[in-house]
């Protein structure tokens, strides 16, 4: 059998069998009608500044067709975009004009439609492209995967307790015709699991292990109200591949979701829940959950704003799932910008330059249009941006309101300061003017995830992941206060554990947000910020005494007690939680505690909160192939998520749900195929 291309279509005739093969079982894929010629609709004079804006989604046979080419043509210059995962595309700024649209991917049949926009248009132009009628034979072989999967060898994880399948080597499909892809393939092609994609960066971080009380009774950790991961799982698993162990961050699976905790009562910025149940996962272990609320504020409360936004247009960044998503994704916090509130734009590809200088909220159509004019190219001068937005941040510096740059990028930095050692240090010193940064993660290919992290982490900012237009509403919109405006800032957990109740404890992600014990009452020892109306949620698996995991070693080196023993009046208590944190505008930290009792309640008895908290938190152990998995499994997934879905009116937990289901269907296809 030859293993060479012979032709365009057989050139790209695996990654679209791929495609479509994964679009038809992707929950998360938009599933449209099939009509016979593509369809147009326009809005009318609805787009600031008079630019034009032409958004769709191609298709075929109703799903979704990431890798598409949409060109688009008129008497100027064309213009190109390519689909992403989710068969969308999206020419944010063109002039108005009658263009020529023209949909395209090998081994499918092209489709053209005319469109007239007049200035301010906004038009929708999506397409359903069918198999053309080529017969050609041709050879399709496993050695040439679709961009972002792994070639010729992948590494399934490991499910429902059992040992890690054996790496498996794809063999090359038989010669097929062309017109029989999908009926021939969808036997031999299998989900991959993305590990190592092409140029894409994840930090190595191993589970947490279970610690002894009787030699390491406290436990410290700083807060993390990131998102990013579970809008970057969601990615992979909608392009039918299960994600690299690395991009699954527990912590941010939890916390992406909100949960009923009751506000603070005290006059802290935050309320704290806690709650000790049933191990799912483990039929002898115990589940502690702990949650803390931010105070919540209405947008129209907000403190006064100074935004910077940092833009990469550097070439890597002409994608349409990368300059014109956050394109599409500014224009809807502008739109919740007042008069009160100032942004200025600083780009940077070869070098970096003010393209806005801060002008008031109120001149949307002035944003919008310096917005709707960037074009990506040069290389990727990350530092340099980084100085000059900080600059632009501190010469408009409001000491009543909130300051912040938000930088969106892939995270791409290859020019100047790169290594996330050195962007550290640099961001470092830039938090101490008090200049807050948030981090927009955007992309696929050469997504650098671990350092995207650590700038949003050591600049007092938060990191989301946007995978969608509709991700970028969640962050932008809907939690624009967790996004921009911070309650409470170096805030630090340290339980405390009842020796009598608690033999050995585990906590469930957070593993580079670890701390020292020394590091809790230390107040320059940074630790993460609570933005207004974000919960955050912690899990630490417990367990008793007589079912100890542990060999029964002692360390030298280990804690002992904090006061000798515990203390009496405490003695029904499992755990002691106590909280450290600083309001927005002081350097002192502030205290609160709470003795934590344990009821003896089974899973299935405990909150909404802490079940679905716990179907997560087991879903992101599946994904990881975690070591500490016990009996978790997708059934018992699905049974925590579904019955808590009370109170789901975003539809997130929902959304969660088809995920698993998706999830389980790919780990299955891989344990199967590698038997």
């Amino acid at each position: 059998m030859q293993r060479n291309w012979r032709s365009s279509v057989t050139r790209n005739a695996l990654t679209l069998c791929y495609i479509l093969i994964a679009g038809l079982t992707a929950s998360a894929c938009h599933s449209l009608s099939s009509p016979s010629t593509p369809r147009i609709q326009i809005t009318k004079g609805v787009n600031p500044g008079g630019s034009c804006r032409i958004a769709g989604t191609v298709t075929t046979e109703g799903n979704a067709l990431p890798g598409a080419t949409v060109s688009l043509l008129s008497s100027g210059t064309p213009h190109t975009a390519v689909t992403d995962v989710n068969g969308r595309f999206i020419f944010p700024s063109v002039p108005a004009g009658e263009y020529t649209v023209r949909y395209e991917l090998s081994g499918l049949s092209p489709r053209t439609q005319r469109l007239t926009l007049r200035a301010g248009d906004a038009a929708v132009a999506d397409a359903d492209l069918k198999l053309s009628s080529v017969s050609e034979a041709i050879t399709v072989t496993a050695a040439a995967p679709a961009q972002g999967m792994n070639p010729g060898v992948f590494t399934p994880p490991a499910m429902n307790g059992s040992a890690p399948p054996r790496r498996v080597k794809r063999e090359p499909a038989t010669v097929i015709n062309s017109t029989a892809v999908l009926t021939s393939l969808a036997s031999t092609l299998v989900p991959m699991q993305a590990e190592a994609t092409s140029g894409e960066e994840y930090a190595f971080v191993p589970d947490n292990q279970f610690q002894r009380v009787a030699e390491q009774p406290l436990s410290t950790f700083s807060i993390d109200v990131d998102r990013a991961s579970y809008a970057n799982v969601r990615r992979f698993l909608n392009g039918g591949m299960l994600p690299p162990p690395n991009a699954v961050r527990i912590e941010e699976l939890i916390n992406y979701f909100s949960y009923s905790y009751p506000d603070s009562t005290d006059g802290a910025p935050f309320g704290i829940f806690t709650e000790i149940a049933d191990c799912p996962w483990s039929v002898r272990h115990r589940l502690l959950h702990i949650g803390l609320q931010a105070k919540r504020i209405d947008t129209a409360a907000l403190p006064p704003s100074n935004l910077v936004f940092l833009l990469d247009v550097s070439g890597s960044m002409a994608s349409p799932d990368k300059l014109p998503l956050i394109q599409a994704a500014l224009h809807l916090l502008v739109d919740q910008l007042r008069k009160e509130d100032r942004v200025a734009i600083v780009v940077y590809a070869g070098a970096a330059g003010l393209v806005l200088p801060s002008t008031p909220g109120d001149q949307k159509s002035l944003i919008l249009s310096a917005i709707d004019a960037l074009q990506p190219e040069g290389s990727t001068a990350g530092g340099e941006g980084i100085n000059l937005a900080y600059k632009i941040a501190a010469d408009n510096f409001q000491t009543k309101g909130n300051n912040r740059v938000i930088l969106a990028t892939d995270g791409d930095f290859n020019v100047g300061v790169s290594s996330i050692a050195d962007l550290q240090t640099l961001i470092e010193e830039k938090r101490k003017s008090k200049v807050f940064l948030s981090v927009l993660g955007v992309g696929t290919g050469n997504l650098r995830d671990a350092l995207m992290e650590t700038l949003a982490d050591k600049g007092n900012g938060n990191y989301a992941y946007l995978d969608s237009i509709d991700e970028a509403r969640k962050v932008l919109v809907q939690e624009i206060g967790g996004t921009l405006v911070t309650v409470a800032r170096n805030v630090k957990l340290q339980i405390a554990f009842n020796p009598a109740v608690v033999a050995e404890y585990r906590l469930v992600g957070y593993e580079n947000r670890m701390l020292k014990k020394e590091d809790f009452h230390d107040d320059t020892k940074d630790a993460g910020e609570l933005g207004a109306g974000h919960s955050v949620t912690a899990l630490y698996e417990l367990v008793p005494p007589g079912a100890e995991t542990l060999p029964a070693t002692i360390d030298t080196h280990g804690d002992a007690l904090v006061s000798g023993a515990w203390p009496v009046e405490k003695e029904k208590a499992a755990a002691t939680l106590s909280v450290r944190y600083m309001e927005r505008d002081s350097d002192s930290s502030k205290l609160l505690s709470r003795d934590i009792q344990d009821s003896n309640a089974s899973a299935f008895a405990a909150s909404d909160s802490f079940r679905f908290a716990a179907a997560v938190a087991e879903w992101g152990m599946l994904l990881r192939g975690s070591a500490d998995r016990s009996a978790a499994s997708y059934v018992e997934v699905l049974r925590l998520g579904r019955s808590a879905l009370n109170g789901d009116s975003s539809g997130y937990r929902a959304e969660f749900v088809k995920l698993v289901e998706h999830s389980d269907k790919l780990a299955r296809t891989v344990v199967s195929a590698s038997k």
